[in-house]
């Protein structure tokens, strides 16, 4: 009798017939409830979505309104094999350095001569290329710069199609990360690149570190022999700049600089280090190490 009182308990609860319950509360007691909690969520969703419009209002598509940068931008080399920052080939082995240059030719493929004409202008070289907006009118699209292929001359893979990695004097593409609204040079002086063997950083009690890693440094500087820079001095030019983002400039192309190994040491590591060099540019960021340089390793094999 026990177990027919607690099934009949546990059914009258589900459904009532004679209060017209369901699962304890009536049907109007149901609608208050479900109307109390329309009403609350569609006042959260309301809040939610005017708190999304007036952030939005505060947004501009081009231009970040806020940019937590350093004050040096980064670097990168070209061609890159994988994530890693070695460049290592052997002469003979046509496989091993076609790759490079083949990296080469594709990254190069935007900054062909008919391509720049087409979609970026002829601007006066040596000035900074400024396109204000007319207060809140947005000078959008605004124009981009020419930067030609050919100004990279013997690393332009035009003349020569391997950028001389069959030679052993292999090219080195250099990139400056875009920063908007950056104006790398002050007085007309424009930031140039300068590569050397890569320096250490150590502390001050590392003594017998600190004596290993300068004479890695001293041997790298006497292997790395006979640079050549393109365009000559490894020179951005102050007409690409200031960048105005992807958005408001979207043909924008970014300056590069060629570095040329004439006489590098071969069958040996070779540590370089690469960097920004500007009157307004601070060399080094103690919140990142690489900033304004790029190391890599360069071997060049002339057995098999």
């Amino acid at each position: 009798m026990a177990k027919d009182g607690e099934k009949g308990g546990w059914k009258e609860y589900i459904w009532n017939p004679r209060t017209r319950e369901f699962l304890g509360r009536t049907a109007s007691s149901w609608g208050l409830i479900f109307l109390f909690y329309v009403a609350f969520y569609t006042f959260l969703a309301g809040l939610f979505v005017l708190t999304m419009y007036v952030m939005l209002q505060t947004l501009d598509d081009h231009t970040p309104t806020r940019q937590d940068r350093l004050t040096t931008p980064g670097m990168v080399i070209r061609p890159k094999a994988d994530e890693t920052f070695e460049i290592v080939y052997s002469i003979q082995k046509t496989e091993s350095w076609d790759m490079y240059a083949q990296a080469l030719d594709k990254f190069l493929a935007p900054y062909n001569n008919t391509a720049q004409v087409q979609k970026n202008d002829e601007c006066t070289p040596d000035q900074y290329f400024l396109q204000e907006d007319s207060g809140d009118v947005k000078n959008n699209p605004k124009r981009s710069c020419q930067f030609n292929r050919t100004l990279l001359e013997e690393c332009s893979g035009i003349n020569d199609r391997y950028y001389g990695y069959q030679e052993g004097k292999p090219c080195i593409i250099i990139k400056m990360n875009r920063v908007i609204g950056m104006f790398p040079g002050k007085d007309g002086q424009a930031p140039f690149v300068t590569c050397a063997a890569k320096r250490y950083k150590v502390g001050k009690d590392e003594w017998v570190l600190l004596t290993v890693r300068f004479t890695l440094q001293r041997e790298d500087t006497e292997k790395i022999g006979e640079l050549r820079y393109f365009p000559p001095n490894g020179t951005f030019n102050l007409m690409y700049y200031p960048y105005y983002g992807k958005k408001a400039q979207v043909n924008y192309s970014q300056p590069l600089v060629a570095v040329k190994f004439l006489n590098i040491t071969t069958n040996e590591d070779v540590n370089i280090e690469c960097k920004i060099n500007s009157n307004n540019i601070p060399t080094g960021h103690e919140r990142d190490k690489f900033a304004g340089k790029v190391s890599f390793k360069l071997r060049i094999n002339t057995n098999n």
